[in-house]
C-alpha cells in the first residue's frame, strides 16, 4: 500500500473511531444491552485485541532477527564498541534531558495543588524491582524463556552476543547470517502484510478506548494532563529538532513528516515494541538510516528509550507531592532523575507500563505509592501521546548514530516518493 494512503488511512480510523466511541460513552448505553455487549465489549474490543495481538507476534522475533543480523554485521566494523556507547549514552541523555524538562515545567506550573485526597481512589502497583534486580535481569540464564516472556532486554544481550559470535565463526557464521538475513525479510513481509489491515484495528481500538474513557476523562485533571502535554511536545519540537538540526544537518518538519506513519501507528497502540516493525521499515526507507545501524540502534531503543514515559514520571512525582504537600528538595529531584533514567532502561514497551515504574520512582524518593490513583484516570490518554516522543526518538538517535558513522543516505531522506511504495510491490513495477 502506498505509503501517503496508508497514514491517511490510519488518521481517518483514529478519528472515526474517537466519534464513534465518544458517542457511544454521551449515549450512556444500558449495560448488557446490545451496543455494550456486542459491539464495545464484542466486536470492536476483540477487532482491537486481535490487531495488538498481531503487533505483539512480530516483536520478539522482529527484535531478535534484527539484532543478531545488525550485530552481526557491525561485529566485523572496528568501530562497534563505539557504536554502541554512542547509541547507549544518547538515549540515556536525551532521557536524563526529559526528567529535567519535565521537573521544571512541574515547578512552575504546580499541578498537583489543590488536589483533594479525600475523592481519590486507591490504587495498588505492580511489586517494581529494586534498581539491582533491573541490572541483574539484564543477563538472560535461558534465552528461551526469555523469548516465550517476552523479557526484552535479555533477547537484546543474547541476540547482540549470538550476532558477534556468528561473525567470529568463519564459514558456518557467514552461513547462518545469510539465513537470518532471509528471516529478516520474510518477518517484513509479515509486517506488510499486517499493514494493509491496520486501519481496522486502529479504528476498533479508538472505539473502546473512548466509549469507555470518553473525552470529558480529562476534567478533573487538566493542569496535569496539559502540563505532561506540555512537556512532551517541548521535548519533541525543541530536543529532537536540536538534535536533528545541528548533529544530523536535516530539516526536522521534513523528518518528522517522513515519520508520519509511525507516529500514527505509536499513538493508536500505546506501544513502542507493537510499532517496531513500522518504525524500522519506515528508518530505512524513508529516512535513510542504513540497515546496518537501524538494525541495532531501533530495536534497542524499543526497549531501553522511554522519554516519553520519564516525562510522565518528572511531572506525576512533582504532581502527587504536590497533592500530598510533601517537599521533596533538591537531593530529592537528582533522584528522580537518577532513578526514572535507570528505570527507563527496564521498561518494556507495551501499554501502561510506565505507572508500574513510576511505582519505584516514588518509592525512591519517598513518596506513597497510592499517590498513582490521581493519574491513572487519565494516563491511557497520556500514554499514547508519549508513545509518539518515544518511537520519534529512536529515529532520532538512528539518524543521529548513522550520520556520525557516514552511513546516513540523504538522497532517500530528500526523497519525496521514497519509500511509499512497499518493497514487494517496487519489485513487480
Amino acid at each position: 500500500m502506498d505509503r501517503s494512503k496508508l497514514t491517511r488511512a490510519i488518521v481517518l480510523a483514529m478519528f472515526a473511531g474517537f466519534c464513534l466511541g465518544s458517542i457511544i460513552h454521551w449515549a450512556e448505553p444500558a449495560p448488557g444491552g446490545i451496543i455494550e455487549t456486542f459491539f464495545v465489549a464484542g466486536l470492536f474490543d476483540v477487532g482491537g485485541q486481535v490487531f495488538i495481538a498481531s503487533l505483539k507476534l512480530l516483536v520478539v522475533p522482529l527484535v531478535f532477527v534484527s539484532l543478531v543480523c545488525g550485530a552481526s554485521n557491525l561485529a566485523g566494523n572496528q568501530n562497534m564498541g563505539l557504536i554502541g556507547l554512542k547509541t547507549v549514552g544518547l538515549y540515556l541523555t536525551t532521557t536524563a534531558l526529559a526528567i529535567v524538562m519535565a521537573l521544571g515545567v512541574a515547578n512552575l506550573v504546580n499541578p498537583g495543588l489543590g488536589i483533594n485526597l479525600a475523592e481519590t481512589s486507591s490504587f495498588t502497583a505492580k511489586e517494581s524491582p529494586s534498581l539491582v534486580q533491573v541490572i541483574v535481569n539484564i543477563f538472560p540464564s535461558n534465552p528461551i524463556k526469555a523469548m516465550a516472556e517476552g523479557n526484552m532486554l535479555q533477547v537484546i544481550v543474547f541476540a547482540i552476543l549470538l550476532g558477534i559470535a556468528m561473525t567470529r565463526s568463519g564459514r558456518h557464521g557467514q552461513q547462518l547470517s545469510e539465513s537470518m538475513a532471509r528471516w529478516n525479510e520474510v518477518i517484513m513481509q509479515l509486517v506488510l502484510m499486517l499493514m494493509q489491515v491496520a486501519p481496522i484495528g486502529v479504528f476498533c481500538l479508538m472505539v473502546t478506548l473512548f466509549a469507555k474513557l470518553g473525552y470529558s476523562a480529562i476534567n478533573d485533571l487538566i493542569a496535569y494532563f496539559l502540563c505532561v502535554l506540555l512537556v512532551l511536545l517541548l521535548h519533541f519540537f525543541v530536543t529532537y529538532s536540536v538534535l536533528l538540526r545541528l548533529l544530523v544537518g536535516v530539516n526536522p518538519l521534513t523528518f518528522y513528516k517522513r515519520m508520519l506513519p509511525v507516529m500514527a501507528f505509536g499513538f493508536s497502540t500505546s506501544s513502542s515494541g507493537a510499532t517496531l516493525p513500522v518504525t524500522l521499515e519506515t528508518v530505512e526507507n524513508r529516512i535513510g538510516v542504513k540497515k546496518s545501524i537501524s538494525s541495532f540502534v531501533i530495536p534497542l531503543g524499543a526497549t531501553i528509550n522511554m522519554d516519553g514515559t520519564a516525562i510522565m514520571q518528572g511531572v506525576a512525582t512533582v504532581f502527587i507531592a504536590q497533592a500530598f504537600n510533601v517537599e521533596i528538595g533538591l537531593t530529592g529531584y537528582l533522584m528522580v532523575i537518577l532513578t526514572a533514567t535507570m528505570a527507563s532502561v527496564g521498561t518494556a514497551g507495551v501499554p501502561g507500563v510506565g505507572l508500574i515504574t513510576l511505582a519505584l520512582v516514588l518509592t525512591q524518593v519517598g513518596l506513597p505509592v497510592e499517590g498513582i490513583a490521581l493519574i491513572i484516570g487519565v494516563d491511557r490518554l497520556l500514554d499514547m501521546s508519549r508513545t509518539v516522543v518515544n518511537v520519534v526518538g529512536d529515529a532520532t538517535v538512528a539518524s543521529v548514530v548513522a550520520r556520525s558513522e557516514g552511513v546516513f543516505d540523504e538522497t532517500i531522506f530528500l526523497d519525496a516518493e521514497a519509500g511509499r511504495v512497499a518493497p514487494a510491490e517496487a519489485g513487480k513495477a
